[in-house]
């Protein structure tokens, strides 16, 4: 990755089509794919090869059976190990292809997933990807709801796995939380690096203004703007330590609108400003 650069912004119109709200690409990675992000979400899993994944200035080890998803506001690159070839499914979407009740189960805890598939589910997992490659090849009638079936289960299965750590307590505790709220939350997740208001989100979920305000704080126990706020300043610690892109950049990159906001809220959040926080975790 060219450090100084901005990483990359892969626009939807480029790679999914108007009449299909995904895409599936199989890819051989023999050099490193320099840092980027998209408009819409990918999901890539390992056939053969490793290397190395860094998501979001952070690194994790690509092997056979790893299944990664990635949202709209994820940055990540992929370097294959010396002498070795990755081969990937990598299958893009947009979120309406998921239906909105596998969207909130899968984003109402976490931005992203990593998860390496034993050898025995890593085959099942890929026996799907296969069938969703081959059903795209040859379109037919159903080839639609076949993809997104299988889609869905390996969603299913990744999730499953992944909250595996969680106790029946904390699932409990976050099925209680209002259903717009869950919206909201899982909306700003995917669009924090955008200008967003209270409004239009309040909008999107439904609800007015001044009483999605106030559901908001009481049942995440912070306000929209100083969770709104939370969001974006840690996406710009990590381009911070993972990038030697102009403060300035950053800032934008990351949703703020001036210099002077950000730099106080950053400091207020991490106890240093940018160029400092920079500084001492070089």
């Amino acid at each position: 990755m060219d450090n100084n650069k901005t990483p990359e912004r892969l626009l939807s119109k480029n790679f999914l089509s108007s009449s299909f709200p995904f895409c599936i690409y199989k890819h051989v990675i023999e050099h490193k794919i320099d840092s980027h992000w998209h408009e819409f979400f990918e999901m890539g899993f390992i056939v053969s090869g490793s290397g190395t994944h860094i998501l979001n200035g952070k690194s994790f080890p690509l092997e056979r059976g790893m299944a990664f998803l990635l949202t709209t506001a994820d940055f990540h690159e992929i370097i294959p190990d010396e002498g070795e070839t990755i081969c990937l499914y990598d299958f893009i979407f947009e979120d309406s292809f998921i239906r909105p009740a596998l969207a909130e189960l899968l984003f109402e805890e976490a931005s992203h997933y990593a998860y390496t598939f034993e050898s025995a589910q890593a085959g099942m997992i890929e026996a799907e990807f296969d069938r969703i490659w081959d059903e795209s090849l040859l379109w037919r009638l159903g080839s639609d709801m076949i993809v997104q079936g299988s889609f869905e289960r390996i969603l299913i299965e990744l999730f499953r796995l992944t909250s595996q750590k969680n106790t029946a307590a904390e699932m409990v505790a976050v099925r209680a939380v209002h259903p717009a709220i869950r919206k909201s939350v899982i909306y700003i997740q995917h669009h924090f690096r955008e200008q967003i208001t209270l409004h239009k989100v309040a909008e999107h979920v439904g609800l007015s203004a001044n009483y999605f305000s106030e559901c908001f704080r009481k049942q995440t126990g912070t306000s929209f703007q100083e969770h709104l706020q939370e969001k974006r300043l840690q996406f710009a610690r990590a381009l911070l330590c993972s990038t030697t892109l102009p403060i300035t950049e950053i800032c934008y990159a990351s949703g703020f609108n001036t210099m002077p906001n950000f730099e106080r809220f950053f400091k207020r959040m991490f106890g240093l400003a940018p160029r400092d926080y920079r500084k001492s975790n070089k």
